[in-house]
Formats: C-alpha cells, sequence, structure tokens
C-alpha cells in the first residue's frame, strides 16, 4: 500500500503523481465494458451492440449508489488519515468492507428479477429485448466483486495510494481482453460471453484488493470481524455518502427517460449513442478522475486545517484541467469518423455520432468547473446542496430541455443539445455555491 501525505510539498505535483495512477486504474476498470463492445459490434453485430448499450443504464444505476457511497468513504477516511486517527481509520476499513459485501449482494438479486422490467420500461426494441435481458443479469452477478472493490478503494483513495488499483485494474483488464476473446471469438456466446467475462475480471480484481488490505500492519488490516463494526462512521459515510448515490441514482433515472427517447429512433440511434458513450469516455473519466484525487486532497487538507492550501489546489487543477479539456474536445471532434469506426462500421451509426459529437464536446469544459466545484464541497463533509443542484440540473433542466426540443425538432440533435445546457446551469450554480460556502466554513 503506497501511502500519498496530500497535505504536504508542491500541491500541483502531490495532485498529478496521485491522480495518474488513479485514471489508468479507472480507464481500465471502463474499459472492461469497452472491450466487451468492440468484440461484440466487431463479432456479433449491431444488434448485439444495441443490447449492449441498452442495458448500460441500468448496470449504471445498479452501482451509482454504491459509487456515492464510496465518496462518503473516502471523505470520512481522508479527515481521519488527515487528522492521524490510526484507530478510525481501521475501523473504517472494517465497516466499509461489510457494507459493500451485503450491498453487492441486494444489487444482484434486484438485478437478477427485475432485468426485463427495467429494459421493457426503457422501451428496449423487441428484437433485442431477451439477449439484452441475459446480458444484464449474467453482469448483475459481478455486483459484490465491483461495490467491495470501489469502496475499498475509496479508502485506498483517502490514504493517497492511488498505485495499487491501478496494479489491480492492469491485471483484471488482461484477464477480461483474454476471456472476451475465449467467450466471444472461440466459444461464439455473444453478448452472454461478454457478461461472463466482466464476472471473471472484475472478480479477480476485488479478490486482490481484499488480500492487499488483508497483508497490511495492524491499523490498515482487514480483519473481517463483524464486531469492528463502527456505527459512528457508518453513519457519517451514509451522511456523505447517501446524498451522492441518491444523486448517481436519479441521473441514471433521468438518463433512461432519455435512453428511452433514442431508443424509439431505431437500432442504429441507440448504438450510435452506445458508441458515444465510450468515446465520451477519453474526456469523461479524467474529469472524474480529477473530481475524486480533489474530494482526497480537499479531505486531508480539511482534516489538517490548511484552508489556504485547498483553494490554490482547486484553483490549480481547474485551470489546468479546462485548457486540456478544449484541446481534446477539439481532436476527437476533427477525428470522430475514425473514433466511431473502432465500434461499428456502419456509415448511418458514424454519421449520427458525428453529429452528436460536433454538439456535446464544444462545451465540455463546463464539466470540468462542475466538478471541481462539486468536489471542493463534498471533500469538506457537504453532500446535500450539491446533490440538489446537480439533480435540479441535470434531472429538471435536462428532462424540460428534451419535452421541449423534440417537440419542435423531433431528432437526435435535440437529445444531444440537452447535455451542455444542463452542463451549463450546473456549473454555474455549483461555482457560486462553493465559492461562497467554504468561505464561510472556514
Amino acid at each position: 500500500m503506497n501511502q500519498n501525505d496530500l497535505t504536504k510539498g508542491s500541491i500541483g505535483k502531490g495532485i498529478l503523481v496521485f491522480l495518474l495512477p488513479l485514471l489508468a486504474s479507472t480507464l481500465i476498470q471502463q474499459l472492461y465494458n469497452t472491450v466487451d463492445l468492440i468484440f461484440v459490434g466487431k463479432f456479433c453485430g449491431t444488434e448485439a451492440t444495441a443490447a449492449v448499450g441498452a442495458s448500460s443504464l441500468m448496470i449504471t444505476c445498479f452501482i451509482g449508489f454504491f459509487n456515492g457511497m464510496a465518496v462518503g468513504t473516502n471523505v470520512v477516511a481522508a479527515y481521519i488519515y488527515g487528522k492521524q486517527d490510526k484507530k478510525g481509520l481501521k475501523n473504517a476499513i472494517q465497516t466499509v468492507f461489510m457494507i459493500g459485501l451485503i450491498g453487492g449482494l441486494i444489487i444482484t438479486i434486484i438485478g437478477m428479477y427485475f432485468a426485463p422490467v427495467f429494459l421493457k420500461y426503457m422501451n428496449t426494441p423487441k428484437s433485442i429485448l431477451d439477449i439484452a435481458t441475459k446480458y444484464l443479469r449474467i453482469y448483475t452477478l459481478s455486483m459484490v466483486s465491483i461495490v467491495i472493490y470501489n469502496l475499498l478503494c475509496g479508502i485506498l483513495r483517502a490514504i493517497g495510494d492511488s498505485k495499487s488499483p491501478m496494479m489491480f485494474q492492469i491485471f483484471g483488464g488482461i484477464v477480461n481482453v483474454v476471456a472476451d476473446f475465449i467467450f466471444i471469438v472461440i466459444l461464439k456466446m455473444g453478448v452472454e460471453g461478454a457478461a461472463i467475462a466482466t464476472l471473471f475480471s472484475q472478480t479477480l480484481t476485488a479478490i486482490l484488493t481484499i488480500i492487499c488490505f488483508y497483508k497490511q500492519k495492524e491499523e490498515t488490516k482487514l480483519q473481517f470481524n463483524l464486531s469492528i463494526f463502527d456505527t459512528h462512521i457508518f453513519k457519517k459515510i451514509l451522511m456523505i455518502g447517501v446524498p451522492a448515490g441518491v444523486q448517481s441514482i436519479v441521473i441514471t433515472l433521468s438518463n433512461i427517460i432519455i435512453q428511452s427517447q433514442i431508443n424509439s429512433f431505431g437500432v442504429d440511434a441507440i448504438a450510435s449513442f452506445t458508441a458515444y458513450f465510450k468515446i465520451e469516455l477519453i474526456l469523461y473519466l479524467p474529469i472524474i478522475v480529477l473530481g475524486q484525487a480533489l474530494v482526497s486532497f480537499v479531505g486531508q487538507n480539511y482534516g489538517a486545517s490548511q484552508y489556504d492550501r485547498i483553494n490554490k489546489g482547486v484553483k490549480y487543477s481547474m485551470i489546468v484541467s479546462v485548457i486540456i479539456t478544449i484541446i481534446v474536445s477539439a481532436l476527437i471532434i476533427l477525428n470522430s469518423d475514425m473514433l466511431f469506426g473502432v465500434f461499428t462500421s456502419s456509415k448511418e451509426v458514424m454519421k449520427y455520432g458525428r453529429n452528436i459529437v460536433s454538439i456535446t464536446f464544444p462545451f465540455y469544459f463546463l464539466y470540468v468547473i462542475l466538478e471541481c466545484s462539486s468536489s471542493k464541497i463534498r471533500g469538506i463533509g457537504i453532500s446535500i446542496p450539491p446533490m440538489i443542484i446537480t439533480l435540479f440540473s441535470f434531472c429538471g433542466i435536462r428532462i424540460m430541455f428534451l419535452i421541449a426540443l423534440l417537440k419542435k425538432y423531433n431528432s437526435i440533435s435535440s437529445i444531444a443539445a440537452t447535455y451542455p445546457i444542463s452542463w451549463l446551469f450546473a456549473a454555474i450554480l455549483m461555482g457560486v455555491y462553493a465559492h461562497y460556502t467554504f468561505s464561510k466554513k472556514i
């Protein structure tokens, strides 16, 4: 376990050294599904690709709540680490493991039973409903592993260790590619093979993470002892994690409404948005990872009462990231056909994709402003107001404009336009709230 004290030394270097391994591990984790999609798209056809895409939002919904809980884990553990509370850190690790184990089992049961209900509600075309249901049900078997891994990694991020998760994900990613080749190409198992490959790889990374904690020194050792479950720490994690988790679920539910509109345009439209959401990860993931790094940075420095260092770190991160995002957005727009060609050979799907990218990516820098501002507030333990702002913008504003634009211009472009509009509202509101709230909090 490679701990990194973010309360000392160069701010920029400290955040960067912590962020890069975290970005690598997050990219590899996301590449599991992307690799699945590439194999399915190349060897199983457009309908199979659409089936995976139709299932992806429900998978996001299942794990979204516990990813929010991981934010709570990160904030609480980072504060404890900043205060150098060894006993508190030990109790947090035991508590988080039990939350992940029980929570993952609940998600698996819900997913297995309600998979066809969810997919029918989303207007999934009948031609792909059966294979989408099979994919979703097999995928949910990996939820216990995914949830435990993400929650325990919240602890690792809190104490400044982003290298260990990266190593686990590299190994798991290799297994995922090999498994995809075996199950899809050799055994011809289609989308079911893709889901099984994910189950194998995600379970492996969870096991490696558990072993990592089990072999550590006393204060960070995982002991599988129910008596160490700390209700006080659990309540703190809930206070921060539940609003973040609810936010993720509600946003996903709003995306399901949007997905149902996408589905009404047919298989080509579904396939184009499925590929788009994978290409979007080139920008989205680094921004989300930046937010995770800032939560750890802010949490540690808040525990150490270094408030000026927090302001400098957030400002530096925002300026540099906005510049990088604008440059990368331009490159993606210019090379959109090549990128969509990785996932499909359909000219119609590529045409849809080119249109979507040209509408959304010029405004993606707004997401940087939103994420940095939100992380600054969450890092000091405030989670309900950021949740309200995000839900208002990503659900209320986005759906309102979706209805209005589709009524006047019934096209894929109208759906795409709702994203930058909601980012603008969220960035402005979150930026203003973060500025005034943080100055009062300190």
